[in-house]
């Protein structure tokens, strides 16, 4: 050893044995929250996938069927009347509702706006309110014979607001869900325009901006982003429309009947018809057509960020 360090000028290389070990500390804080997932999320999402390639026969119990009840689902009118409906709910509502939500956030984030944070609690206090507690809300303020619709139509002498018409039913209905979710979605836009930095709007003011090319050059473009979350959450909330129509049925039943959305079909299918194996192919068709178009959504609101 003392030879070869006087030759080199250096000691000699000492190999060293390391063990590799993984650190679980990481998993064990994500644990819980998998756990979960795993029970309520995936578990159930791959028993209706497993429910849906099989059918309850007389004879034989239950049978594999393959994509049997995939068909019989894609060929039922009592789907697609439904779908179209929460398809036009989705194309008609949603883009009102977010201009709305982004009209507030913009006021709000003007400083123009006297008692902003009054206005900012405000329209978010909606959405705090349960759904169902919601629902029967406004439900007793759609009523044609006890509600303030009905107050209404006494007081003229006339039937001028029917709410549960079958003209005006899906509208109606499109109000409660854009007084419930208008704040929420405000909010959105109110954080993302929060984080613009200051100096681009100084710089704009320089430049001798107004306050309408400020908002469509700079604020606008800033909420790209924003945008398509609160897109996306809207397609999602949109396509799994259940809980306003199933709680005000008992006030119209001629008008929102057992299938007046998807997910109505579905859960009347399973706990009135017993047929669950019909009901897990139609949540599992409805999840697949949501997924799509969420994707959709989402990259070209990616390209056109990027762009």
């Amino acid at each position: 050893m003392t030879t070869t360090t006087a030759r080199t000028g250096r000691p000699p290389a000492v190999r060293v044995h390391r063990r590799d070990r993984r650190d679980w500390k990481g998993w064990a804080f994500i644990a819980p929250f998998m756990i979960v997932f795993a029970l309520m999320i995936i578990a159930p999402l791959v028993y209706a996938l497993y429910l849906s390639f099989f059918q309850e026969k007389l004879i034989g119990g239950n049978a594999f069927v393959g994509f049997d009840n995939y068909a019989q689902v894609l060929q039922d009118p009592k789907f697609w009347e439904p779908f179209g409906r929460v398809a036009l709910f989705f194309v008609v509502q949603v883009p009102i509702m977010l201009a709305l939500s982004l009209t507030a956030a913009l006021a709000l984030d003007s400083a123009r706006l006297h008692g902003a944070a009054f206005f900012r609690i405000a329209l978010f206090l909606p959405y705090a309110v349960p759904g169902v507690v919601a629902a029967l809300i406004w439900g007793f303020i759609y009523g044609d014979q006890f509600g303030l619709a009905g107050s209404f139509n006494d007081l003229v002498g006339a039937q001028i607001l029917e709410p549960f018409s079958s003209q005006a039913v899906l509208a109606s209905i499109g109000n409660i869900v854009t007084w419930e979710f208008m704040g929420y979605n405000m909010l959105i836009f109110y954080a993302a325009l929060r984080v613009v930095p200051g100096e681009i709007y100084e710089a704009a003011e320089i430049d001798g901006a107004g306050q309408f090319r400020t908002v469509f050059s700079i604020k606008i473009p800033a909420l790209r982003g924003a945008l398509v979350i609160a897109t996306i959450f809207s397609v999602i909330g949109s396509f799994q429309l259940f809980n306003e129509p199933n709680l005000l049925k008992n006030l119209a039943p001629n008008v929102i009947t057992s299938n007046f959305t998807p997910n109505m079909y579905a859960y009347n299918l399973s706990f009135a018809g017993q047929q669950f194996n019909l009901a897990a192919t139609v949540a599992i068709i409805m999840g697949v057509i949501t997924a799509v178009i969420a994707y959709v959504v989402q990259v070209r609101g990616s390209r056109q960020e990027n762009s």
